[in-house]
């Protein structure tokens, strides 16, 4: 029967045929034939007619566009009767779209396109040998790849600008460290502590670069800034969100360099309580620029190559404050919440992908990160305290359905989670300490990460459940992240003595929706671009015997991670011995004759296909 016309989002399969999302008031997924999906790119919002077909099934026809939502697409070009086409990426279009260019491009050539109505008009050709993944990840996922030849120009000329003296507290003097990956050139924050006092009390300054010098509101720079909502991350290219005139050089903490900063200096009693904090500008002059790696060295042995002797005493005193601030932390629950998944390590000279192994959290991350969260949790905690504004990061309570649901996950790991029908921070933690060290305990990880679910960004002060902290926020990575750029416009704004933000609070709710979607369309775009390097390297490893852990069952099957590396891969409901199979939903288990699979459950498999552009590892099941 006819359900009438609504409106919603195209999303294209690479089988060749989509669906219609809608996600209101009641969410739908609609079929779109082929020859319907013809005329549409993945992500455009038109209005359709459904026609239910029974099940809770409909079929999508008469499509219309409303909007385009990419301005860009990645494909080869192809040749036909003369005239020359774009063969799409098939996660983008299911058909070739005509392609206007004055240049005789050759069969295959890749080239990134500008979307014109129904037509397409040649942007720029990628170079032979470049990563074409990088590429059709970027084209994908909308992302702003290079700076307008302007933007560059203002960059460069903002980087020379004399760094505003008055308010600012000279911390030069003061012996300060920053402590990043060895590649790392964005270098957001800066850390110094002074040795505790005769109560046992103990300061520590978290320095962070003060981008708002460079990069003024409204400026050209702060739109395009605001447009790509965060630097991304993908594996072998960084996609700043500002000019490397100021993310690389001019606002970078690098070491031996004046340099202009926002300073959060925390004061630590010896029960791990942070009993005041004080907000400040600073200029500061980083003594070494520290590596994990050296650090981690540091911290088992006391001393290490590439931390010079003129600041051991200030990573001394950095380690007492995580100690103290972790045992607090400890206390009041919680969970960590980093992404536990596959390190790829690529050829230095080929970019190729060489290795996978399991990412795990060293003592000096962990130090970074529990300082870093002190300081957003403190600078929240000093805006609430004046009635500011701001962006915070919020991280709701998961569900009591949801709770029932990671329970029984837990149970088939063989792990009793007991949490009642409410989750608590304390029971969290107590579940993290279940799990940690064991053989799933990546699996799991990431079963846990799927069902608490993300952060999210919003102008209303909340809890951020995972961290077990009342109040959160972004503060720490301004050269990365605009929310903290503009919780650093708030604070100084502040500083200079203003107290009439209803400007500022009229936008903020949209503001903070737009940098949602910049980071999730981000964090997308970087595990797609890790997928694609995984099945890179599992593809010279078909017909290998891997095991794993069942993550999650899906309506094509199942999804494994394997052992030893935290890769991905699927297999297939026709692959798997014992079906038909019903899904049993309480228990997250596939059902068949006499077999039965569920989350948490091992498996054994070998390696039988790749699909590098999807990202996909296809494995079969051992006997």
């Amino acid at each position: 029967m006819s359900d009438g016309t609504t409106r919603g989002r195209i999303s294209v399969h690479p089988r060749g045929f989509g669906f219609l999302v809608v996600e209101a008031p009641t969410p739908i997924s609609a079929f779109i034939a082929p020859p319907d999906l013809n005329p549409f790119l993945d992500g455009d919002v038109v209005t359709a007619r459904l026609t239910s077909e029974g099940n809770g099934r409909f079929v999508a026809t008469e499509l219309a566009l409303v909007s385009r939502a990419r301005a860009e697409v990645f494909g080869s070009v192809v040749l036909r009767g003369g005239k020359r086409y774009l063969r799409i990426d098939r996660s983008v279009a299911n058909t070739d779209w005509p392609l206007d260019t004055t240049n005789e491009l050759a069969e295959g050539t890749h080239v990134v396109a500008e979307v014109s109505g129904d037509r397409l008009v040649v942007a720029r050709v990628v170079p032979e040998g470049a990563d074409l993944g990088v590429e059709r990840c970027i084209a994908r996922h909308g992302l702003r790849a290079v700076f307008a030849e302007t933007l560059d120009r203002t960059a460069e000329e903002a980087a020379t600008r004399p760094i505003p003296m008055e308010r600012r507290r000279d911390l030069r003097s003061v012996p300060t460290v920053t402590i990043d990956a060895a590649s790392t050139r964005d270098i957001d924050d800066a850390l110094s502590a002074y040795p505790a006092d005769a109560s046992g009390a103990l300061r520590v300054l978290v320095s962070i670069a003060d981008v708002d010098v460079f990069v003024p509101e409204r400026s050209i720079l702060d739109r395009e800034a605001r447009l790509r909502g965060t630097s991304v991350y993908l594996a072998g290219r960084v996609l700043p969100m500002l000019p490397e005139a100021i993310s690389s050089r001019a606002a970078s903490l690098v070491e031996g360099e004046d340099r202009p900063a926002l300073t959060a200096e925390l004061r630590i009693d010896p029960e791990g309580r942070i009993t005041s904090v004080d907000v400040y500008e600073s200029l500061v002059r980083s003594r070494a620029r520290l590596t994990y790696d050296a650090v981690d060295t540091f911290l088992s042995e006391s001393h290490a190559e590439g931390v010079p002797p003129a600041v051991e005493s200030t990573l001394r005193w950095l380690r007492t404050a995580v100690a103290r601030l972790s045992a607090v932390r400890a206390a009041r629950g919680g969970v960590n919440l980093a992404r536990e998944e596959a390190k790829i390590e690529l050829d230095a000279g080929t970019g190729e992908p060489i290795a996978i192994e399991a990412r795990r959290e060293t003592p000096a991350h962990r130090l970074v990160e529990r300082l870093m969260v002190a300081a957003n949790e403190a600078v929240a905690e000093w805006l609430v305290a004046r009635g500011l504004p701001g962006i915070y990061r919020v991280h709701d309570e998961p569900s009591p359905e949801r709770v029932r649901t990671l329970a029984q996950l837990a149970h088939n790991f063989g792990i009793e989670a007991g949490f009642g029908p409410r989750l608590s921070a304390r029971s969290l933690a107590a579940f993290e300490t279940q799990i940690a060290g064991a053989r799933f305990e990546p699996a799991i990880r990431t079963v846990l990460g799927q069902t608490l679910g993300p952060a999210r960004y919003t102008p209303d002060p909340g809890p951020h459940f995972g961290l077990g902290a009342p109040l959160y926020l972004h503060f720490t990575s301004p050269i990365r992240r605009y929310a903290d750029l503009v919780v650093h416009r708030i604070l100084k704004r502040y500083l200079e003595g203003h107290r009439d933000y209803e400007d500022i609070r009229a936008g903020l709710a949209v503001l903070a929706a737009d940098c949602d979607r910049s980071s999730q369309n981000a964090g997308k775009a970087e595990a797609e671009r890790h997928r694609m390097l995984v099945a890179r390297l599992y593809a010279s490893r078909l017909g290998e015997q891997v095991s794993g852990n069942i993550i999650a069952i899906k309506p094509f099957g199942l999804l494994v991670q394997i052992a030893g590396t935290g890769a991905m891969g699927s297999i297939a409901m026709e692959a798997l011995p014992g079906g038909p199979f019903r899904t049993d939903l309480a228990a997250q288990a596939l059902i068949g004759h006499g077999q039965r699979f569920a989350v948490g459950d091992r498996i054994q498999a070998t390696v039988a296909a790749v699909h590098e552009e999807l990202g996909r590892i296809d494995l079969v099941p051992v006997g």
